[in-house]
């Protein structure tokens, strides 16, 4: 590994801080974005059922708020039950929001490491095609020069494009799940809505 990257030379150190960061990011996201911890199964229904029982009190208001972010979503709802139909749909539109920039989060700078990185691939190849044509004199060229920007800008390209690639298929696999939660969590917000409001049976 450590000839690979003397091979590659000093342009392949931001590509490996790159890619770190993508890995850190992907692991992260793929804990943090799991089903069962952004919408939890029932949750809306047990809402209802103590909401029918209890009221909305103290006790259920925290369990929703630090439970998850459907629970998040469903709380703006809960505190303003004794609202109009209008004042609540905005409580929970604006809850929504919040919770969709949580689940985005780091999603843009996983976005713009899959951008960049064939670029710094790029840059790598332009200062090893830099060092071949700099090895070039009229009595002829050094080979070991000539070895040495081959091999920069030939492994500069290929690790931008390793970093790249994974990077933007997680990108788009995050962002799909994450518009597929907030699909899911504005369902179920108008479903309690209309349940509150007597528009509709559970």
């Amino acid at each position: 590994m450590l000839a690979l990257i003397e091979a590659a030379g000093w342009p392949i150190w931001p590509l490996i801080i790159a890619s770190v960061l993508a890995l850190a990011i992907i692991f992260e996201r793929m804990y943090t974005l799991r089903r069962q911890q952004v919408i939890p199964p029932n949750l809306l229904d047990q809402t209802l059922d103590n909401l029918r029982r209890y009221g909305a009190n103290p006790d259920l208001m925290r369990a929703l708020s630090e439970g998850s972010p459907l629970g998040r979503v469903l709380v703006a709802g809960v505190r303003n039950l004794n609202s109009s139909r209008e004042v609540m749909k905005e409580s929970l539109e604006e809850a929504g929001r919040a919770v969709a920039h949580d689940l985005e989060r780091f999603l843009m700078t996983l976005g713009t490491i899959a951008s960049v990185a064939p670029l710094m691939g790029l840059l790598g190849t332009v200062i090893g095609m830099v060092e071949i044509f700099g090895s070039q004199s009229p009595t002829g060229g050094n080979p070991a020069v000539l070895a040495h920007g081959i091999s920069v800008a030939l492994y500069n390209t290929a690790f931008g494009l390793i970093v790249a690639i994974p990077s933007m298929i997680f990108y788009r696999f995050f962002r799909g799940r994450v518009e597929a939660y907030l699909v899911e969590m504005e369902q179920q917000a108008v479903r309690l809505v209309e349940t509150v409001h007597g528009e509709r049976k559970q």
